[in-house]
């Protein structure tokens, strides 16, 4: 085999093995607990960008995650009542909307929590600074125009 073709197989080999590895995990999957502040309905494109942006970095739901979505239906005390249950299945990652996130925060300093729009983290006290949101709350946040 020339040095060419062997270095093509080696980084080929190299590129598969994380994909072969989570392939080959066995035991529970990791789960992402997805919060949605409305309905399945209102948050049905939100939710679809979300499954498909994961599996085109290789994230494939009931294969190599678990994703559990919970609806609060607009209403604000179920979001402390959804976040306990996602602490309870020990999810990896909470994904939410900027108006659950604070309900989600007190919950948990533990559980990673993504929020997917807030108009000003740092004024809420979601996050330290931008450059250093410190804790366990990280996100997108809303252009100040």
């Amino acid at each position: 085999m020339r040095r060419r073709e062997f270095m093509a197989v080696l980084g080929g080999a190299a590129a598969a093995w994380p994909i072969a590895a989570r392939a080959q995990q066995t035991g529970k999957l990791p789960t992402i607990g997805f919060l949605g502040a409305g309905s399945a309905a209102t948050w049905k494109p939100w939710l679809a960008a979300f499954v498909q942006r994961l599996h085109e970095l290789g994230w494939v739901e009931g294969r190599t995650i678990t994703v559990e979505h919970h609806w609060a239906e607009g209403r604000g005390e179920r979001f402390e009542e959804i976040t306990a249950e996602f602490i309870r299945l020990n999810v990896a990652v909470i994904v939410t909307a900027g108006i659950a996130v604070p309900a989600a925060k007190r919950a948990t300093s533990a559980i990673p929590i993504v929020f997917t729009l807030s108009p000003d983290p740092v004024r809420s006290g979601l996050v330290a600074s931008l450059a250093r949101p410190g804790g366990n709350v990280t996100g997108l946040v809303e252009p100040v125009e």
